[in-house]
């Protein structure tokens, strides 16, 4: 059944988002498809290139580029040095792993409210060779509150949900602040309207949908400093590893490859 929140209207599938979301929270919680992938992040002062590898032991990750260029013999020799301290002291990579399971646990508490925490309403559709994609604008739901730091932003978002309607899946989010939001009533910091996020997904190969693109640009208060949020992350050239694979095994498979992955990641 769908969540009474669900629809503002009707639309040519009623149930389209309710399942799609389901099959998202799905997903998120499957670990049995690891990858390796390229990761470039970037941002108004910084950008960098790395390999990631997951593992049954959490991800890890070689250097690559800072600001478009190679690395340096001495940040080369930094980076070596991190995998080396990780290779000698498995706690710290458990740690790097427990971080993983905490922003993964914020992931999952959010897609589990979106059914709830939103209006959506039908906005269109197109075809794109066997492919049809779905629109959906969203707004508040006025019934949903929340004083956890992680949902409270949701309560002022506004945006377009676009769902790939032959497989169910979500390709694309976007959504923008209405209005200001204080977190913790305005003490712990607040997010200033305006601020806008764009998520975007497919599947990369073998049935397995993963994030391509992040853009989050926010401006606020935390605590008694102001702060800016301005980044972009791109994940691409995805291909499966091993399952039961190693943080060690990746440590070795991204040394191994490195001198060709550097160069191909320019």
């Amino acid at each position: 059944m769908l969540p009474t929140a669900l629809w503002a209207s009707d639309a040519a599938d009623p149930g389209l988002v309710s399942r799609a979301l389901a099959n998202e929270l799905k997903a998120a919680q499957d670990i049995g498809h690891p990858m390796q992938y390229r990761l470039c992040k970037s941002s108004p002062r910084l950008s960098s290139t790395k390999q990631i590898i997951e593992t049954r032991d959490g991800a890890v990750a070689r250097l690559l580029t800072i600001n478009d260029n190679e690395l340096s013999p001495a940040d080369r020799q930094k980076d070596d040095a991190r995998l080396d301290a990780l290779l000698a002291d498995p706690s710290r990579q458990r740690k790097r792993r427990q971080t993983e399971q905490d922003d993964t646990g914020r992931a999952l508490k959010v897609l589990r409210v979106l059914p709830r925490a939103f209006l959506y309403e039908y906005a269109g559709s197109e075809t794109n060779g066997s492919i049809t994609l779905a629109r959906y604008a969203f707004t508040p739901n006025p019934k949903f509150s929340s004083a956890d730091l992680e949902l409270i932003v949701l309560t002022a978002m506004s945006g377009t949900l676009t769902i790939d309607a032959t497989h169910e899946r979500v390709v694309r989010l976007e959504g923008h602040l209405q209005q200001d939001v204080d977190i913790g009533w305005g003490i712990l910091g607040r997010l200033n309207k305006g601020g806008w996020v764009t998520i975007d997904q497919a599947d990369v190969g073998g049935g397995v949908w993963r994030l391509t693109r992040f853009q989050m640009a926010m401006s606020g208060r935390v605590f008694f400093k102001t702060r800016s949020f301005d980044t972009r992350e791109e994940e691409s050239q995805f291909a499966p590893v091993p399952a039961g694979l190693t943080y060690q095994q990746a440590i070795q498979m991204l040394r191994s490859n490195g001198a060709g992955s550097e160069s191909r990641g320019r």
